[in-house]
């Protein structure tokens, strides 16, 4: 089923999740270790991050330099395609704009339309890894609203080859990123509503947002998408608090803010321990207010840990 129809469709909260990939060289048993505990509360979907390549600089035994491009969490759709199979589930597997070409794109879609898989997560992506600025691969796209057009184009039976005889037209359900507090790229709010609503006019069916801490920052940019004529169902984003030093990390990553409250309650915390359980406490203060205001649905970025999820969902589905 697509996430679409159910989001449009249900007369309650719905509760869905994100992993990663494993390492390369692990196996899928971690990502079922996190799956297993959050069955019960019927996920929507699952879905799963997509990373892009990494330079990586080795020196020689010449004491020359050489230069690898190399993944470190490779397998995204495999493991959608895993998921599912074993789980039953909608899987939602990202795509992204860095470090591939149109054609590369066209392919991994038909790919996965051969698997059944028509959910995806469309982003740009991040640069590589010690790389400032986003600088999309020659023939690549450089923004979202190009890489959903592409995707809109092949449900419309149009590839990159205009003379296929007989093309078969795809039927992809396409989800974008929304960001409450701005994406830092963004000179102003407005300015990035502007981007947001450009992916939604190319063809996104709807939104999960990045992760925020204070509720009302949610409130504000749904009313912003609102005013601005974005009409797509909106899901919110949650990451509980797992550490004493995510409160230095997530700001710094991913450029949001943490309310003062949480702030100084955290300061009590003597151990991650402590701090895992108040990030818990926190995620269910959040995840019952969303609810009451009747959002679709409430997305939890887990990176791979599930059993703090757990609890959280048992609070709330």
């Amino acid at each position: 089923m697509k996430v679409i129809d159910r989001l449009k469709n249900s007369d309650k909260t719905l509760f869905s999740f994100e992993l990663l990939p494993p390492r390369k060289g692990r196996t899928l048993d971690t990502i079922y270790r996190a799956i297993d505990p959050l069955i019960e509360f019927d996920p929507l979907n699952i879905n799963i991050t997509f990373h892009q390549q990494e330079s990586v600089y080795l020196k020689q035994a010449d004491g020359s330099i050489q230069r690898r491009i190399i993944s470190k969490r490779p397998g995204t759709v495999a493991i959608a395609a895993a998921i599912m199979n074993k789980y039953n589930k909608t899987v939602v597997p990202h795509i992204i704009c860095g470090g591939f070409t149109k054609e590369e794109t066209e392919d991994l879609l038909i790919d996965l339309n051969f698997l059944g898989i028509n959910n995806i997560l469309v982003l740009r992506g991040d640069p590589p890894s010690g790389i400032r600025d986003f600088i999309p691969v020659n023939g690549g796209h450089s923004h979202t609203n190009e890489l959903v057009e592409q995707i809109i184009r092949l449900n419309n039976g149009k590839y990159l080859e205009p003379d296929l005889k007989d093309p078969v037209a795809t039927d992809f359900s396409v989800g974008v990123a929304g960001y409450p507090e701005k994406h830092f790229e963004s000179p102003n709010l407005d300015e990035d509503l502007h981007w947001l609503k450009k992916k939604v006019e190319a063809g996104a069916d709807y939104i999960v947002t990045q992760m925020f801490f204070n509720n009302e920052k949610f409130f504000e940019f749904q009313n912003r998408c609102k005013n601005a004529g974005i009409d797509v169902p909106i899901v919110p984003g949650i990451k509980p608090i797992t550490t004493l030093k995510d409160f230095e990390l997530l700001p710094r990553v991913f450029h949001i803010d943490i309310p003062q409250e949480l702030v100084t309650a955290s300061k009590k915390c003597k151990n991650n321990a402590e701090a895992k359980e108040l990030g818990i406490d926190w995620a269910i203060k959040q995840s019952k207010e969303l609810q009451a205001n009747g959002v679709p649905a409430i997305h939890y970025y887990t990176i791979g840990i599930s059993d703090n999820i757990q609890k959280i969902a048992r609070e709330i589905f």
